[in-house]
């Protein structure tokens, strides 16, 4: 008989089920005008329902109006937690877009100008021009002029981001930006954030 090993991620994620719960929850409805009932706190991320457990903090989602629920992986459960519990006191839009690879005072990272990470994704969407665009579709997208594929989403209905794609030419290859607003930070920790862009991009492949 063998034992089942729990996964560090999944350690994670329980180890911060169970901060949420040390957060005041009224001030998170307030603060985002979450839905909320006895048992839940709900949230929209990208055009998915989630719900949040109460009393033990687990977060899950459905396809079907919660009669079914699925599980969250790491990044989605720890951009969500991370903005209701640790974003900052009266956090709000500045309404102008900055490149997420050159956020001011940010050094080192996934997220930093050199790294493969929007490489690796820009090949993953080259030649899927057609696709790309009907998946931000189905994400609700808002249609933007710059770029082969253009648009901006809501990682949450009060926290907009831009996903602007490039296809690969002659001289040069596929090119992936993602824009966010100048306050981000105030919402979510810089780790967090290539959690939330890791999910973003999932979620758009996942609607290819």
């Amino acid at each position: 008989m063998t034992n089942e090993k729990i996964s560090n991620y999944e350690k994670m994620k329980n180890d911060m089920a169970d901060v949420f719960l040390k957060y005041d929850q009224e001030k998170m409805i307030r603060k985002f005008g979450l839905g909320q009932d006895n048992d839940y706190l709900y949230i929209r991320c990208l055009e998915r329902e989630y719900r949040i457990h109460r009393r033990n903090g687990q977060v899950s989602w459905s396809r079907d109006g919660f009669l079914t629920e699925e599980k969250t992986d790491y990044n989605e459960s720890m951009t969500i937690y991370d903005v209701l519990c640790c974003s900052k006191e009266g956090c709000h839009l500045a309404h102008e877009w900055v490149n997420v690879k050159s956020l001011s005072g940010i050094r080192g990272g996934t997220l930093e100008k050199g790294s493969d990470f929007f490489e690796d994704a820009g090949k993953y969407f080259d030649g899927k021009i057609d696709a790309l665009i009907r998946a931000c579709e189905k994400l609700e997208g808002k249609k933007l002029e710059k770029g082969d594929a253009a648009y901006e989403l809501y990682l949450f209905p009060f926290l907009p981001l831009i996903l602007r794609f490039w296809e690969s030419d002659e001289e040069f290859p596929a090119s992936l930006q993602i824009l966010v607003d100048r306050h981000i930070l105030d919402y979510m920790h810089y780790e967090t954030l290539m959690f939330a862009i890791s999910h973003v991009l999932r979620r758009v492949r996942e609607e290819m």
